[in-house]
């Protein structure tokens, strides 16, 4: 179908809509819609045909999303392959791993030392020369769609860096630049914000707004001073700024990981959080991709409750993002470990198993950045437990400070006079691997490898998208050299952020090391899961009471197969009662004919309700 025909076929079924959408932000800008309109349709008549046909093919099947057999995996290039070159010379080993999903850490042009981790985007159509050309990573999105693999990049949406050329205008004085941003002559309205704007970083970039010196200007920075906040409120930001997404997408991104979406917005007298324009400005993003590029996905990152966490889903019928990342069950899932005491986690997962079955999960151990401790203290406070005293518990236990504790992580903007701190470290290192490895002690290592394995099956046994950090399948440890480079030693995060160990990689397929017990134990349950299609993200899933604090269980069932799966978050072996005997191990085929069984310590099972095997 020619470009012309396909996009008006497309914008039929939705321009009512996104017309209405935008008038309702940006009133009756008829230039401004205009643009838009003729940008959409050029950026279709750029996406090349594989594209297209990958399109159609998931439009056929909307449900492959949503399939048991997808795992992914999220990695820096830089620490992975040194370029985007040596990452696609990699993906062989990637396919080892059973990975078809490959959400790479940001590779956009920013400034060194000015980075914040790459979330200062200083061009969004230029890769960072140290990894590459924009060619490159166009070439890496063919060779992982020829292999089966889907590609996710970040887009940063709120802000972009100072070095950005709007930025360089607008300091410049040039007032349609400074239309982009938040720009303020005086601290009049900037206080005014303040008074109802709470902090991101209180610590390490306190307030929301920097002074310009050699402008004698005021900008809206509500991450760190270079991010410099865009105005969504000026059509000019989100036409420029969807047109860098669909550019993106248009190189082979299959799936866009839309940055602190809930911050787009900006109204004087709010707290700037989850305003009903952002909801607005997503679904139009939506819709936008639903005429350009239909196959691809919106990934929101929304770090919070899941009560505020749902709304970015939209509606069957008005959805916005296509997939939410499962925030609070991942730092439930530590405070659990932490605690031994379940009730926290099965609360919030209740929570998560009432929304719709359409509401789509990314789940994780761990990523690319801290584990914030956001956890339900309201809840927590009935128990006697306090925010302030819980979180320096959690971060005492996983910093090793605590009697009794083998974890080992490092704190992260740690504010001693709020009694407030995040925490970094690697899956393997937080479950006690680093210190067992260092004191040789046996029997520790032994109860921290099973701590590790329990964790993923946890994890994989949810409804959503598996998604591995680059290492965790080899047990990589913390990184503790990142204090000695001035580039990162300020910036905790670095230390789970350390380069892959291709050495210790090479033992992945030896039985007696850590790396290929991980590895091989790993690959077992990401195997067995893609073999039962109970663990598809359609499954009914519900979190039955144990009748033991220690012990979790999630149970699915799915046309006519059903799954119990236990998990013991105590290093203490406990007993447990099956939900009925002749169940059989989905792991080893055994047959379990008793009622009760004791799980050992951070032990685990998979339970299927038939004993045929395999």
């Amino acid at each position: 179908m020619k470009t012309q025909s396909l996009f008006n076929s497309r914008l039929e079924s939705c321009g009512v809509e996104l017309k209405s959408l935008y008038s309702s932000i940006y009133g009756p800008d008829e230039g401004a819609w205009s643009y838009f309109l003729s940008m959409l349709e050029g950026a279709l008549g750029e996406r090349k045909a594989p594209l297209r046909r990958m399109d159609e093919k998931r439009l056929a099947d909307p449900g492959w999303k949503r399939s048991n057999r997808l795992l992914g995996m999220m990695l820096y290039p830089s620490c992975f392959g040194g370029t985007l070159e040596g990452v696609r010379q990699k993906l062989g080993y990637l396919k080892e791993c059973g990975v078809n999903y490959l959400h790479l850490m940001p590779l956009l042009d920013s400034p060194k030392g000015k980075s914040d981790g790459g979330y200062a985007v200083s061009d969004f159509r230029r890769v960072r020369p140290d990894l590459g050309t924009m060619e490159d990573l166009e070439r890496l999105a063919d060779s992982c769609r020829r292999r089966g693999i889907s590609l996710c990049l970040d887009f940063v949406m709120n802000h972009t860096s100072e070095e950005h050329p709007w930025a360089k205008a607008a300091r410049a004085g040039d007032p349609a630049a400074r239309a982009r941003y938040f720009f303020y002559d005086s601290w009049y309205i900037p206080e005014m914000f303040e008074r109802t704007v709470p902090q991101v970083f209180p610590t390490t970039a306190p307030g929301n707004f920097t002074y310009l010196e050699d402008c004698k200007q005021i900008v809206m920075t509500s991450f760190y001073p270079f991010q410099w906040d865009l105005n969504y409120a000026n059509p000019m930001v989100f036409n420029d700024m969807t047109e860098n997404l669909l550019y993106l997408a248009n190189r082979g991104i299959d799936v866009i990981r839309l940055d602190a979406v809930p911050y787009i917005w900006k109204e004087l007298g709010t707290n700037c959080r989850n305003l009903p324009q952002v909801h607005t400005l997503t679904r139009m993003l939506r819709l936008a991709c639903d005429v350009v590029c239909p196959g691809v996905l919106l990934l929101g990152e929304v770090v919070m409750e899941p009560a505020r966490v749902a709304p970015y889903f939209g509606t069957p019928e008005r959805p916005e993002c296509d997939m939410l990342y499962n925030v609070t069950t991942m730092c439930t899932t530590w405070h659990t470990l932490a605690t031994r005491d379940v009730s926290l986690l099965r609360r919030q997962m209740e929570q998560v198993c009432a929304l719709p079955r359409s509401c789509l999960f990314q789940n994780y151990l761990r990523c690319h950045d801290d584990i914030g401790w956001g956890l339900d203290y309201d809840w927590l406070r009935r128990f006697g437990q306090e925010e302030t005293a819980h979180k320096k518990y959690l971060n005492d236990w996983f910093t090793g400070k605590w009697p009794g504790s083998r974890s080992r992580g490092e704190l992260y903007n740690d504010d001693p006079r709020l009694g407030d701190a995040r925490l970094c470290g690697t899956t393997a290192s937080l479950c006690g691997v680093e210190s067992a490895v260092e004191s040789g002690d046996g029997e520790a290592l032994e109860l921290a490898l099973r701590c590790d394995e329990m964790l993923h099956a946890w994890m994989l046994a949810q409804s959503g998208v598996p998604v591995l950090y680059s290492g965790d399948e080899i047990g990589q440890l913390n990184d503790w050299s990142y204090h000695d480079d001035p580039d990162k030693a300020a910036d905790s995060r670095f230390l789970h952020r350390g380069d892959f160990d291709w050495e210790k990689a090479g033992l992945r397929r030896d039985p007696s090391t850590v790396q290929g017990r991980i590895f091989a134990a790993l690959r077992r349950l990401e195997v067995v899961r893609g073999e039962h299609p109970v663990f598809c993200s359609d499954a009914d899933v519900w979190v039955p009471d144990s009748g033991n604090a220690h012990v979790m269980v999630l149970c699915r069932s799915y046309e006519g197969q059903s799954f119990t799966g236990l998990f013991n978050f105590s290093e203490q072996p406990q007993t447990v009662s099956l939900p009925e005997n002749g169940l059989s191990d989905l792991l080893t085929g055994k047959c379990l004919e008793q009622t009760e069984y004791q799980l050992p310590g951070f032990g685990f099972l998979w339970l299927c309700s038939s004993c045929s095997k395999r």
